[in-house]
């Protein structure tokens, strides 16, 4: 077949991981000839493809095994310029600097004559080279000596002086050549800086979620990360730099980084070298102190924090789209909300309708482990959140081709899966990896694990026990990577009460232990109270550890059920009269 010959070859071409063409079969009799439609999930022995056009899918054997290809070597190459050992001039310069020639040869700097744009004139330079895990160099920073002019050649997208990371070695993460140039002068080895320098836009002192994609060099430089002893984080001391350090020790884990503090007179390490020498660069280093997630900590590690609340006040969480709703609750990175209602109550469906409003209104990224849903009806009941029309075709119309493309490039800037296609039970060890990965490559700010009773219990304790422990390992790992985290257990079979209906279920209703109740930060409960009769849905607030976050409380909802989304009800007389309505399941949709 003509779409397993095409797949095969882009196989070696692409190399192993997920990746979209342009559809062999489709395309060519299709109006948007260049869309790519066709999914590959290249495997070392096997390709499974996708088309979401045309609906073409199958599983390609390959002859031989495909290898990764390091994203760093798919990038831009640069062109050949004319280098050549420092010279006498850019050794006097980095004197200058406080940087000596041994430190310049170990860092692998050149010389060249540049001509530099903001300055209109060639003149000479120094180049400082970027480098993929296999050694070879893809691209060059250029300063010139005179004056203050820079340059690229290439995409440098990698960190600096990554090849002389030392194994189970402190790795220093700092914002620019120099400052990584100053650590390696006083003689610490394992020293990186970041290619693109501290962000752009900082809001209330966090990075903006559209500078996400900058950080993708943490991904490429991952096995060094993981094989470090430590994680000094070394930005400048301006707010960009510090909202810059929060996002990298979030994506890394803050547990295991620790930030260090310039002297007042000093905003980066080259500034201490020069004007303190390189004990005070040493100083700076071994007082390091660790991030602030948990622990024992002088009451001074929290005075910027006290200054800042001092000023603003505690101010609330993001917005869940619903204003009656944001009056009970709203959504804090670092906490656990435990999430729980009767079957078929819509308590998936609306975590699912919070993250499509907060993806759109505030650029959040998500990690999904729902095992009640194959992905592409997730996927699809997202689309449908996002567009406000049905998927499937019934009595309104559904949503259009073009809506359609629109819908898939929402999910995929927004949302990762965490899915266990060989139908194993998944264990929180390899929850908690998987969401590592998440934060670090695609910088998920939530996540939602859909229900508990789908991971692997460890059976040499009570259940009791290891809900509690599960659920501690997964708020810590919320606090040290900044996510928030959405948790949904079922509750315990309920009696009726005396007017015949089934109660809201609340903490302590959850199946396997009071933990449910004890370690949340936030509990919420989804509640249809008529299902056979109307959509109004209810949403409970019953416990709240912080009251700046939100308070106790009840609200309503309305579920529409052709468009999968939900809006605030208003009561009306009419509209609200006992109209035969069908009870929606999750495991039932579309009806």
């Amino acid at each position: 077949m003509q779409i397993e010959q095409q797949v095969r070859g882009e196989a070696y071409r692409l190399g192993q991981g997920q990746h979209k063409i342009k559809c062999p079969s489709c395309s060519p009799s299709r109006k948007n000839k260049t869309d790519r439609t066709l999914s590959l999930k290249i495997e070392q022995d096997k390709i499974l493809f996708q088309c979401w056009h045309c609906n073409q899918q199958g599983i390609v054997p390959l002859a031989e095994r495909v290898e990764k290809i390091n994203r760093v070597e798919k990038m831009s190459v640069a062109k050949k310029i004319d280098k050549t050992s420092l010279t006498e001039a850019a050794l006097a310069w980095l004197k200058s600097r406080g940087i000596s020639a041994e430190t310049a040869e170990k860092a692998n700097l050149q010389s060249s004559s540049t001509w530099f744009q903001s300055i209109g004139h060639e003149t000479p330079s120094i180049v400082f080279p970027y480098q993929n895990h296999e050694g070879q160099e893809y691209a060059q920073k250029i300063r010139s000596i005179d004056g203050k002019a820079f340059s690229c050649n290439g995409s440098p997208q990698s960190l600096f002086n990554l090849r002389n990371v030392q194994r189970d070695d402190d790795l220093i993460i700092c914002e620019g050549e120099m400052d990584a140039l100053a650590f390696m002068e006083t003689g610490y080895e394992s020293v990186v800086s970041i290619p693109s320098g501290a962000v752009m836009k900082v809001v209330d002192g966090n990075i903006d979620p559209k500078e996400d994609n900058k950080f993708k060099y943490l991904w490429d430089a991952k096995k060094k990360i993981d094989a470090a002893r430590r994680i000094i984080i070394a930005m400048d001391a301006d707010p960009a730099g510090q909202a810059t350090a929060e996002e990298i020790a979030r994506r890394i884990g803050k547990d295991r980084c620790f930030k260090i503090d310039y002297p007042e007179d000093c905003k980066d390490c080259n500034d201490v070298l020069l004007k303190h020498g390189k004990d005070k660069v040493d100083d700076v280093v071994v007082g390091a102190k660790p991030w602030p997630v948990a622990g024992l900590y002088d009451a001074e590690h929290f005075y910027d924090q006290i200054d800042d609340i001092y000023e603003k006040g505690m101010g609330r969480g993001e917005s869940t789209g619903y204003d009656n709703v944001d009056d009970l609750y709203t959504v804090v990175t670092g906490q656990l909300t435990v999430v729980t209602g009767h079957p078929s109550s819509g308590k998936s469906e609306f975590i699912d309708q919070i993250m499509v409003n907060m993806a759109q209104e505030k650029r959040w990224k998500f990690a999904i482990c729902s095992f009640e849903n194959e992905p592409r009806l997730h996927i699809a009941k997202l689309i449908s959140k996002y567009i406000r029309k049905p998927f499937f075709e019934g009595a309104m119309d559904r949503i259009t081709p073009d809506e359609l493309r629109k819908g898939k490039e929402f999910v995929q800037s927004h949302f990762s899966f965490l899915y266990q296609a060989d139908g194993s039970m998944s264990s929180v060890d390899s929850i908690i990896e998987r969401l590592k990965v998440a934060v670090m490559r695609h910088g998920v700010r939530g996540a939602i694990v859909d229900p508990y009773n789908y991971i692997q219990r460890d059976a040499n304790i009570s259940e009791t026990e290891w809900i509690s422990n599960m659920l501690t390992r997964l708020r810590v790992f919320a606090q040290a990577h900044g996510i928030h985290l959405w948790f949904v257990a079922h509750p315990q079979k309920m009696m009726r009460d005396q007017s015949g209906k089934v109660p809201a279920p609340k903490g302590y209703d959850i199946s396997g232990s009071a933990a449910w109740f004890a370690k949340a930060d936030v509990g919420l409960t989804v509640h249809r109270p008529d299902p056979a009769h109307s959509r109004v849905s209810e949403i409970h607030i019953w416990k709240c550890r912080f009251s700046w976050v939100g308070k106790q409380g009840d609200t309503e909802l309305e579920f529409d059920v052709p468009t999968s989304t939900y809006r605030k009800h208003i009561p009306d007389p009419i509209l609200d009269a006992p109209v035969p309505y069908s009870e929606v399941d999750d495991d039932d949709w579309p009806l």
